[in-house]
């Protein structure tokens, strides 16, 4: 009889045992899960409609993803004439004018130079640069940058409520404050 007590009271402690092991594994695992959703990158997207302007027929697509910090600006464009093209983020997203004027100057918030990005001489927030058009006027430009944000309320890096505008010319990098690009042929609002 003892013996049969001494068995009962190992089997009930192993079975214990066994159930409280059971219980714990599954709360490590959701922890771990969780801390991997917190550590998993933030990812924002926004994509706006580029619209003809000045009489021209120029028209595409922009796309905005913000990943771990960095900007990605994806835009793909038709109509245009071939060559080279200048590009920007004015300081509205307003484009209600027909020649796209609604949309004001470049974005400057740091009220820097006309410039080429990057240069040390300064340079707008908004001087994305130049691109070529195809010859079916075709065109597409691929932008990153750490100093922009989508809806950060950072006033110096924000995009939201700005303009994109697509000019019929080249941006020569010297000339203040437009870059001498010519005429704005198409043009998109940054919505919020």
């Amino acid at each position: 009889m003892r013996k049969l007590s001494y068995l009962i009271l190992i089997a009930a402690i192993g079975f214990t045992a066994c159930k409280n092991e059971k219980k714990e594994t599954p709360a490590m695992e959701t922890e771990a899960v969780e801390s991997e959703k917190e550590s998993a990158p933030m990812s924002k997207n926004l994509s706006v409609t580029l619209n003809p302007k000045s009489d021209s027929n120029v028209t595409g697509n922009v796309t905005f993803t913000e990943e771990n910090g960095e900007i990605k600006m994806h835009a793909m464009m038709t109509g245009l004439e071939p060559g080279v093209h200048a590009i920007h983020l004015h300081e509205k997203s307003d484009c209600s004018a027909p020649d796209g004027t609604s949309t004001g100057g470049h974005w400057n918030p740091t009220n820097q130079p006309h410039g080429k990005w990057g240069a040390p001489e300064g340079y707008h927030k908004g001087d994305i640069g130049n691109f070529t058009a195809d010859e079916n006027g075709n065109g597409h430009v691929t932008f990153s940058t750490d100093e922009w944000c989508i809806g950060c309320g950072d006033e110096t890096k924000d995009i939201l409520g700005k303009g994109i505008i697509v000019h019929a010319g080249t941006d020569d990098f010297t000339t203040q404050p437009t870059g001498a690009a010519g005429g704005r042929v198409s043009c998109a609002g940054v919505i919020q």
